[in-house]
């Protein structure tokens, strides 16, 4: 009979920090607890911004070595008490192994669209593991957490650029959502329940929204099949949007929730909806959830909690296994003052709520993040990266703009702002006297407006929403007068 080994107490000590680590949010990254770890008497190595643990590897790799030495090669050489430590940083090693090929995959399939690609690698991911001592059950789990993985962190480190604080801020909000703040929570008990966590994203038009939905719905777990060698869906199939304030209120009903033919006049054949195409894997974006009204929220309130719909004109509900993700310009609590979005409705989309910062405050903590930006926008325009035409982009853009230039439409308007200035060499934004002051809060917040200014923005955001004096006046406190100088006021500067 052979004796099972004990690893020694260093050696738990080290696969256990290794362990939180390597399960730990990448763009939290602990380096207290990786300095602690490494051995610098070796001089340092360089590594990938894509890699974002490998300094690690070279003491996995000595502290495997010296296991296998002693004869520990796979898990079942060592006690049950000490197979979880071994499990993670035998994992750790394959997933280093076929990271490269894990990210060519997913440039492939992004380039590809619906049809999953084949990926043969992962059939020699599997074998790597049950070498360790995996059983099938494991492997093809852990196989489908490590694609899952790498698609997260590609999407949210790749689409969503810049360095200043509130965008790191969003890119950990963003991972935490997709595998909470300790990946090991998301594999024991959560990765085939996500769709219990609805997600609401907030932020002024242009912010970048859409880019953060694709990449929570971009990021859902999707199974491997050995069989054929792919996975069992293309992530590019799994994220469905729809803009529901394209739509009017006879039709989106339709749209959503699909109809029967002939439910109404007009509907000669069966329509599917957005619920009934997001498959079981992916994650539906509501985006503009401020425009759809109280009846339309009362009917998703029924999807999000009974998990079924029925077709418009249909006697039988259908089954919705994938996740929502909500956005909205508007501000939620003054749609719910003003009866315009359901309490109970909101609180089933609000698992999470994430903040997408506008440009000018990005701009404001990192002076880099435009360049940045400019570089990530011509790359996708051109095709490849052209730090020449990023250069003749931004000195454009500084000719053109006041170095306070708030940006009010955000990244979606530095975007055309790029294709204006690569088309004719400058840029002249358009007034817009409903955006100009679009900062005002944020002047507000840092103490930059005196008592005239402030009241003058809030009076006139107030009639922009509500439309009658009266109304500003019943929620300022002022008398109707007051407010119609402050509205008039308002209307004066942003003229000017």
């Amino acid at each position: 009979m052979t004796t099972l080994q004990r690893l020694t107490p260093d050696e738990r000590g080290f696969f256990d920090t290794v362990s939180s680590i390597i399960f730990s949010n990448p763009f939290t990254v602990n380096r207290a607890a990786i300095e602690a770890v490494l051995d610098r008497s070796a001089g340092t190595t360089t590594g990938s911004a894509d890699h974002y643990f490998w300094e690690l590897l070279p003491e996995v790799e000595a502290s495997l070595s010296r296991l296998s030495a002693r004869g520990i090669v796979k898990l079942q050489s060592v006690q049950a008490s000490d197979r979880e430590r071994l499990r993670h940083v035998f994992l750790f090693k394959v997933y280093d192994r076929y990271l490269t090929q894990f990210d060519a995959l997913i440039r492939a399939q992004s380039r590809h669209g619906a049809e999953p690609l084949a990926a043969e690698f992962g059939r020699e991911f599997l074998r790597d593991l049950y070498d360790y001592g995996f059983s099938d059950d494991d492997a093809l789990s852990y196989l489908a957490l490590c694609y899952q993985v790498r698609r997260a962190y590609f999407f949210i480190y790749h689409t969503l650029v810049g360095d200043s604080n509130s965008m790191e801020d969003l890119r950990r909000a963003l991972w935490d959502n997709v595998f909470t703040a300790d990946i090991r929570t998301y594999r024991d008990h959560l990765r085939h329940r996500m769709e219990d966590f609805s997600t609401l994203l907030l932020g002024e038009t242009g912010t970048g929204k859409g880019s953060a939905a694709a990449a929570i719905g971009r990021s859902g777990l999707i199974p491997y099949d050995p069989k054929s060698g792919r996975f069992k869906s293309s992530f590019t199939d799994t994220f469905i949007t729809i803009n529901l304030s394209q739509f009017p209120e006879t039709l989106i009903e339709s749209e959503l929730f699909g109809h029967r033919k002939g439910a109404f006049t007009g509907a000669i054949d069966q329509h599917e909806g957005v619920f009934q195409r997001c498959s079981a894997y992916g994650s539906l974006f509501l985006d503009e959830i401020g425009e759809v009204s109280v009846p339309v929220q009362i009917k998703l309130l029924n999807v999000l909690q009974n998990r079924e719909f029925t077709p418009v004109g249909a006697h039988h509900s259908k089954r919705f296994s994938g996740r929502v993700i909500a956005a909205t310009n508007q501000s939620i609590e003054t749609l719910r003052r003003g009866g315009r979005f359901r309490d109970d409705f909101f609180y089933r989309l609000c698992s999470d709520v994430i903040e997408v910062p506008p440009l000018r405050i990005r701009i404001e903590q990192s002076p880099t993040e435009l360049e940045q930006l400019v570089s990530l926008l011509v790359e996708r325009m051109v095709g490849s990266p052209s730090p020449e035409l990023g250069k003749q982009v931004l000195d454009g853009l500084h000719k053109d703009l006041p170095k306070d230039y708030a940006w009010p439409g955000n990244v979606r308007e530095l975007e055309q702002a790029v294709r204006r200035v690569v088309l004719r060499g400058s840029y002249q934004p358009q007034v817009d006297t409903d955006a100009a002051d679009v900062g005002w809060r944020d002047r507000a917040v840092r103490g930059q407006l005196g008592a005239h200014e402030l009241l003058a923005y809030y009076c006139q955001d107030l009639y922009q929403q509500f439309g009658t004096y009266e109304e500003v006046a019943r929620r300022t406190e002022l008398d109707r007068r007051t407010v119609k100088k402050y509205v008039e006021s308002g209307r004066t500067r942003t003229a000017h």
